[in-house]
């Protein structure tokens, strides 16, 4: 059993071009001092129809019976990655291919990686499969909502910083093979480019919130910052892969609470729904006239700019950011900053639409106060319940991302309800109880073959109340009022 487990991955790293017929031998040797298999007899026969997770199981299980790893899913991953690199070319070989295909076409050589990085787990197909996707509607389009059941990094504190290497985002993880509370990087490749003069590494997320989803980040671990150069940054990523929307996080804490220690751009080759949303307000914006610019019909304040030279784009995007960094109207709770500690930023989201570019400066704000500890501009404390953490970029382009064990609790929701059952009696139900009695009246035909339908379409109308809770002017009169305000600000 064992010795057909490692005969078929050597048969699926040469299906997919990762190992050279040459190299068979030396690579099946590795495998086998990794999971500690003194003897092997290779069998005759191969089944091409198993999958790499099935095999890599086969190979784990093996492991732990011999005492190789502990049976936890961190060890065990651990140990999957550690087989998988074996099969994996050196980063130079990747690097030499991509550039060969990138002569071709762009599209031609990411689509190469980005299969490449499916191949070797570092994009877990078979994992991501389990995450709960559906569609939302509102009156700002259609949203995609995932249940993340697969999130690589559960349990890790993101944030830390430690000696080496620095943070997950760092090029020292490429190769890396992890520690007892570290993941490993032995299947990560990344592919070296230019942004603004400086090195950056293109790679694939091992989190699946939309396709290709894609990073790119610093070669040296500094802060994430928002500054003009970061408008050059996203625009010529754009030069390099066309065919992607880039965005950022932003640089300030509860608007961002992922890699704020590296700077970074997120991506991804897919139309979300903020590319749809269309402007219901056009501007002005003096000296930068023959820029097409407006007001997007978005939950949370949007401005959109449109022009085909990108280069005057970042010198206007530069100006509006200037103004916003120094912004303050109290009659809004909106200040730039507090004790010398900055409040204002944005999410940067851009693309290429023909000719044109795209770029959407959305404001956030993290200032709190004693009613609002978590954050005025952050998901209201009556729907944390759905949504606990922070609400970062891929959120306010309208992904909304949620936590593995809300699709329990959503579960016994529906099970509850169609028992007649009291919500307050569980612990994992009772902290949903308000927000179910708030719209449950209004179904009049609740059955089993429904029930799953309506909440997930309740949790929709959920996401979209904290998207515009996030948003610094509101869409109410008020608020256009003071998004009018600053827009004024603009014009001198």
């Amino acid at each position: 059993m064992i010795n057909d487990a490692v005969k078929n991955l050597i048969t699926y790293g040469i299906d997919n071009n990762l190992i050279n017929k040459n190299n068979i031998k030396f690579i099946t040797n590795r495998i086998l001092e990794t999971i500690k298999l003194n003897e092997y007899k290779e069998p005759e026969e191969t089944d091409r129809n198993l999958n790499l997770d099935k095999i890599l199981n086969e190979l784990t299980d093996y492991a732990v019976s011999q005492g190789v790893i502990k049976d936890t899913e961190f060890d065990r991953n651990q140990l999957e990655t550690k087989i998988i690199s074996a099969l994996i070319p050196m980063p130079h070989e990747i690097i030499d291919n991509f550039k060969k295909l990138y002569r071709i076409s762009p599209k031609r050589a990411t689509g190469w990686f980005f299969k490449f990085s499916k191949d070797t787990n570092r994009v877990k197909k078979s994992v991501i499969e389990k995450d709960i996707r559906w569609s939302t509607s509102s009156k700002y389009g259609v949203f995609d909502l995932i249940i993340n059941i697969s999130n690589p990094y559960k349990g890790i504190d993101i944030q830390k910083e430690h000696s080496y290497p620095k943070c997950l985002i760092c090029l020292e993880n490429e190769g890396y093979a992890g520690s007892t509370d570290y993941p490993s990087g032995l299947n990560i490749r990344n592919i070296p480019i230019t942004l603004n003069k400086e090195d950056w590494f293109f790679s694939y997320c091992p989190e699946y919130y939309c396709n290709e989803h894609c990073i790119a980040f610093n070669a040296q671990h500094k802060p994430q910052k928002l500054n003009a150069d970061t408008f050059t940054k996203i625009f010529e990523f754009l030069n390099i892969f066309p065919q992607y929307f880039i965005g950022t996080e932003t640089d300030i804490p509860i608007c961002n609470q992922r890699y704020l220690n590296h700077e970074h751009l997120i991506g991804g080759n897919q139309e979300l729904s903020i590319a749809r949303a269309p402007m219901e307000k056009h501007i002005t914006i003096k000296r930068f006239e023959d820029i097409q610019a407006g007001i997007l019909n978005w939950p949370l304040a949007t401005i959109r700019l449109r022009y085909k030279d990108y280069t005057k784009i970042t010198k206007c995007a530069s100006h509006i950011l200037e103004k916003w960094q120094n912004y303050t109207d109290e009659s809004a709770h909106i200040y730039d900053k507090t004790s010398g500690i900055q409040h204002n930023s944005f999410n940067l989201a851009a693309r290429k639409v023909g000719d044109l570019y795209e770029l959407d400066i959305i404001f956030r704000n993290n200032h709190t106060n004693s009613e609002y500890p978590d954050g005025i501009f952050n998901t209201p404390p009556a729907l944390k319940h759905i949504k606990n953490d922070y609400v970062g970029l891929m959120a306010v382009m309208g992904v909304g991302v949620f936590p593995s064990e809300l699709n329990d609790e959503l579960h016994l929701i529906a099970e509850k309800i169609l028992n007649g059952d009291d919500l307050r009696t569980d612990e994992k139900t009772a902290k949903h109880a308000d927000w179910v009695e708030s719209f449950i009246l209004e179904y009049d035909d609740i059955s089993d073959d429904n029930i799953m339908e309506i909440i997930q379409t309740e949790v929709g109308k959920a996401f979209i109340k904290i998207l515009e809770n996030c948003s610094v002017f509101k869409r109410d009169e008020a608020g256009q009022a003071q998004l009018t305000r600053f827009i004024n600000t603009l014009q001198s």
